[in-house]
């Protein structure tokens, strides 16, 4: 069973249909939106300040998302899939936007709707990665527009297959 913890008066809102691996922790302040799927040993610390997920979220096995206190603040947008071991902390990731496994995206920094963060890559603190753009590197810098359809198409079929794993698990 998840770990779903209150913290400094936070109790955790999780949505309809949203499956939390048996090791996932859920910590204070941190709202998760209907259909979305949180993996084996994801951490997701809301105690020192908020954590907003949308729906049809996945944030893959051993994720974290935290935030500075009284600084920052996470935010996922919609149908977002969030790879294998990747920091968010204290970022803003649009609708639609993919991040590859072993990315870091540090606070203030804002992922675009759309918008792929490539493996590996470290997004710093305060960039704008523009909606539709493949970002990687360490720092991640600017690769390339991709066509709006094709951004969408993948992205989609991403969070839209970890809807039906999460079902494998319920």
């Amino acid at each position: 069973m998840a770990i779903i913890k209150s913290v400094r008066g936070f109790t955790p809102e999780i949505g309809k249909n949203v499956y939390l691996a048996d090791n996932a922790a859920v910590i204070g302040d941190v709202v998760i939106g209907e259909d979305s799927s949180i993996w084996f040993s994801t951490v997701l610390r809301g105690d020192v300040n908020s954590i907003r997920i949308g729906k049809r979220v996945n944030i893959q096995d051993g994720s974290v998302v935290h935030t500075l206190y009284e600084k920052s603040v996470a935010e996922i947008g919609d149908d977002v899939s969030i790879g294998h071991n990747v920091t968010i902390h204290g970022a803003k990731i649009e609708n639609g936007a993919l991040i590859g496994m072993g990315a870091v995206v540090l606070d203030h920094a804002v992922v675009g709707e759309g918008a792929i963060v490539a493996a590996g890559s470290v997004v710093l603190s305060g960039t704008k990665i523009e909606p539709g753009s493949i970002y990687a590197g360490v720092p991640a810098k600017f690769v390339k527009k991709v066509d709006p359809e094709q951004s969408k198409e993948i992205n989609q079929k991403i969070a839209h297959n970890y809807l039906m794993y999460a079902d494998w698990y319920k």
